[in-house]
């Protein structure tokens, strides 16, 4: 892989891992549009973990509290506010039983559709349309910065995350409207959703023997710049996204994720 490729890669992994446009449905379109097959399962495996980086600097924060939570009372200092990083981590743990639930048993069936994509094109309208209701719903506590998230709230939304391994399902836009759906308020539901795509990358990273495999092949310059692109775009779209949440502005990717899909219909007929 040149370094033309790796760069655009790493810029498609940075800017959609985040934002609610499916990172693998776009992953799916820029690989068929430069001719690479899906066996450089590797080389993903690398940028997502820049996309991972950034998501650790970025909730740096969160991620240390929910970590002290863990310590005996009398050690864990004292918060500010009513950050409860215990109930948190049980949440998120909570999420992800459904995930890993839906993504053993599904495996083989998601695997095959990265190979079609008329199907990544269907998937990203329908993306599209979640984002266009999410924004539509409304909810009491929105100005609750640190409100209580519940055990239903969190299976719901593991069960928006697992579905999302379909190709051109986003992740991010999932797990936020799926928790909007459920009663969380947009920062909350963004929060978790970002917290909760920690042990997501991680996990799948995990499972990826093939990818695992194959990294200690790839070319050390284009690896290097390939990551380093997708942890500086995956870091900005995080900002970008927890700004437009707030202002109800997630229809605007709806436009853009309508406009891929027909793009994508057209030119793999």
């Amino acid at each position: 892989m040149n370094y033309f490729s790796a760069g655009l890669l790493g810029l498609v992994q940075g800017l959609t891992e985040f934002l609610p446009v499916s990172s693998s449905g776009h992953l799916v379109l820029a690989e068929y549009l430069l001719g690479i097959k899906r066996s450089n399962v590797g080389f993903e495996l690398i940028l997502h973990l820049g996309s991972l980086l950034a998501i650790l600097i970025f909730f740096r924060r969160d991620i240390g509290r929910i970590l002290m939570s863990l310590l005996p009372a009398q050690k864990a200092p004292m918060l500010a506010d009513d950050f409860d990083g215990r109930r948190w981590l049980v949440m998120m743990i909570l999420a992800c039983l459904p995930t890993a639930i839906i993504g053993f048993a599904f495996k083989d069936q998601f695997e095959a559709l990265f190979g079609m994509p008329q199907i990544d094109a269907y998937m990203l309208w329908i993306t599209g349309l979640i984002l266009i209701l999410s924004d539509r719903v409304k909810v009491k506590s929105d100005l609750e910065p640190n409100q209580k998230i519940r055990v239903h709230q969190a299976l719901i939304v593991g069960v928006a995350q697992g579905i999302s391994i379909i190709p051109g399902i986003s992740r991010s836009g999932a797990t936020i409207s799926a928790g909007l759906f459920s009663g969380l308020n947009r920062q909350t539901a963004a929060r978790f959703s970002f917290l909760l795509s920690i042990p997501a990358i991680i996990g799948a990273g995990l499972f990826e023997h093939e990818a695992i495999a194959q990294v200690s092949t790839l070319e050390t310059g284009p690896v290097i710049a390939g990551t380093l692109i997708s942890f500086l775009t995956s870091f900005i779209a995080i900002n970008l996204l927890l700004k437009l949440i707030v202002k109800r502005r997630l229809w605007t990717f709806a436009v853009y994720l309508f406009f891929i899909g027909l793009l994508e219909l057209v030119i793999t007929r």
